[in-house]
């Protein structure tokens, strides 16, 4: 079976390969919202994201794009 990391062509073209993904729940507490909240902004295309199983991961660049886009600065490592 063919992995992401083996195939980067499975990222997609929103997400590049190599970059770092986040799951929902440090998206939430990042962003100090519920779980909800992310999942709303991913099926509404406001996170660039992608499906490993029935999960959602989101490149750290689509965060930091946000949260830029929404005028909250840098995110902290």
């Amino acid at each position: 079976m063919s992995t992401a990391a083996q195939r980067p062509d499975l990222l997609g073209d929103d997400v590049p390969s190599g970059a770092q993904l986040l799951t929902v729940a440090e998206i939430s507490t990042m962003f100090r919202v519920s779980k909800m909240t992310i999942y709303r902004m991913v099926h509404a295309g406001e996170l660039a994201h992608v499906r490993v199983g029935r999960s959602f991961r989101v490149p750290a660049d689509a965060v930091q794009a946000i949260l830029v886009s929404r005028g909250s600065g840098q995110l902290s490592a």
